[in-house]
């Protein structure tokens, strides 16, 4: 900010400086975000091609348009790109950038040039990567399990030392986001005033920070066994593929909670805003964000189930499983006794966050027959693990950040959206996504294994519900990036606080000058605190039609 005169601070950080290199190399954490979104949405963009390509290839047996060796490059691109190049950085890097500091009342992160270090070393993550789609891509599926990943000749190594750079940039982000909110809250911020957003990503980089280096460490070790020849987890050069799972699940199990936590803390502040109420419980989900984090830490062998663990540890960790129910369920049970009595404005953000509930409720409640034991035995590997999987991740995390970038659009774009049209997108998802992955529940169940290229005539009519499934699906993404791209074009100018919502980011223009606030806020009530708040500021710009109820 120092290199800035006052003039430039107070003016519409879109319109200070020109050109592409006033954005390459901007120290601005909202033009950070806003790069950072549009690199997550060409990667969303490109693991849902590959995608459609898996799912068009399963609606009949047999080859349809590509072979097995194929189909097993595409799932495993389409799980590679969609976890280490969407789903991870897509809250926290994306909208947390943006979102974070001005919810804080800072000018900025705590690092600023650590945090464009962070997204040029995901863009040489993402090259990476790139280039090992380029170079006959991978075909170990996204968990690069071992034996068969240190024998493949694809490119293993390229694309684990792709999700090894990625790793730093989490690591970055994640270091950034603690300090940030250690350091620059501003006056009157207190713990117990901290938006739930700010909880959320404060819980997510702990993960970040404490569970991304065992991946890194793990990936080096893979690529160093497959150059060098080292017996680590090659059972054949005296390794042990059992340990890979340990320390990849070690990793990956937290990193679940580092994709689901930021789509919680998004879903917190829908609630908020348009059901016109406190949100019911704030302690309590703030500190089942926390309590997220430290569990997700202890039950990583719940997916080594058939691996050969011993039944003492198995027990154990079946055991440990239940309790994430726990700060899970606290979320739910609170967010729904928000919606109790609450004024409720069905816009398209509130929609989004309805079906998160919804979805995310399923997903949870299957994880419970994957976490017990009888039952895992029956359904581990099988399309039930992938409906689960998708109705947390996708249902989940995905739609949330859907609604939250509807809902954080005119605050990014100072214009707003096409409501009626985005409902429509909403609509073709919801349906579209239901129609894919339900089913697959059932297929899973009767015994259809996951990542086979052909399968028995009996589970034809599951795959190709499923795959009609996708297709709605692809054309509900295909409408809603419409309705962003006729909003940059032709939207109308947003009002500072278009949904009335009480959260402190709405206190500043749409979009924010480059300093965020023209003053530096003192902040005296808490996020949620409607009745705090006067009318005329609350509903300045507000549509005549809304709820105002408070």
């Amino acid at each position: 900010m120092s290199t800035h005169g006052e003039e430039e601070l107070n003016t519409n950080y879109l319109k200070v400086g020109s050109g592409v290199k006033s954005w390459l190399l901007t120290l601005d954490h909202k033009r950070i975000g806003v790069m950072y979104l549009v690199s997550v949405i060409l990667a969303f963009f490109l693991g849902g091609v590959f995608a459609l390509l898996v799912r068009l290839e399963l609606l009949a047996p047999g080859r349809t348009i590509m072979t097995a060796a194929q189909y097993n490059r595409a799932f495993t691109l389409h799980g590679a790109i969609m976890v280490f190049l969407f789903i991870i950085p897509s809250i926290p890097a994306a909208l947390g950038n943006f979102i974070l500091p001005v919810m804080l009342g800072a000018k900025d992160v705590a690092f600023p040039r650590l945090n464009l270090l962070s997204f040029y070393v995901y863009v040489v993550g993402t090259i990476f990567a790139l280039f090992s789609i380029i170079s006959g891509s991978v075909d170990t599926g996204w968990t690069f399990y071992t034996p068969y990943s240190t024998s493949t000749n694809t490119s293993v190594v390229s694309m684990t030392l792709a999700a090894f750079i990625l790793g730093f940039s989490s690591i970055l982000t994640g270091l950034n986001f603690m300090v940030t909110v250690h350091k620059l809250r501003a006056p009157g911020m207190h713990w117990r005033r901290l938006p739930l957003f700010i909880w959320g990503m404060y819980a997510t980089s702990i993960i970040q920070v404490l569970a991304t280096p065992v991946l890194a460490i793990t990936l080096l070790l893979l690529a160093m066994e497959r150059v060098f020849g080292l017996g680590i987890f090659d059972a054949s050069l005296g390794g042990d593929p059992v340990l890979f799972q340990h320390f990849f699940w070690f990793y990956s199990h937290p990193a679940v909670y580092i994709m689901i936590v930021p789509g919680m803390a998004v879903v917190s502040e829908l609630f908020a805003t348009f059901t016109r109420r406190a949100i019911f419980g704030y302690f309590a989900i703030a500190m089942s964000s926390l309590g997220l984090a430290l569990v997700g830490f202890l039950v990583w062998a719940h997916h080594m189930f058939t691996a050969g663990i011993s039944e003492f540890a198995a027990m154990l960790f079946s055991a440990l499983t239940f309790l994430v129910a726990i700060p899970s369920g606290v979320k739910v049970f609170n967010w729904t006794a928000t919606l109790y009595k609450g004024s409720i404005w069905l816009t398209t953000p509130m929609l989004y966050a309805l079906a998160f509930l919804v979805q995310f409720t399923i997903g949870g409640l299957t994880g419970l027959f994957l976490g017990t034991l009888a039952t895992d035995i029956h359904l581990h590997d099988t399309y039930f693990v992938v409906a689960h999987f998708h109705y947390v991740m996708m249902g989940g995390t995905v739609m949330a950040f859907l609604g939250g970038l509807l809902y954080w659009w005119p605050k990014i774009t100072g214009k707003m959206y096409d409501e009626g049209l985005a409902k429509i997108s909403w609509g073709f998802v919801f349906v579209g996504f239901n129609a894919t992955f339900l089913v697959q529940f059932i297929m899973g169940s009767r015994g259809m294994p996951r990542r086979y290229y052909d399968y028995l005539p009996e589970y034809r009519p599951y795959h190709a519900f499923s795959t009609v499934g996708s297709w709605i699906l692809g054309v509900g993404f295909l409408i809603y990036a419409a309705v962003l791209i006729k909003s940059l074009r032709s939207g109308p100018k947003a009002p500072p606080n278009p949904w009335g919502s009480a959260g402190f980011e709405w206190a500043t223009e749409s979009p924010p000058v480059l300093a965020n606030f023209k003053d530096v806020p003192t902040i005296t009530r808490g996020p949620y605190d409607y009745h705090l708040v006067t009318e005329e500021e609350l509903f300045d710009g507000f549509p005549e039609d809304a709820p105002k109820k408070a």
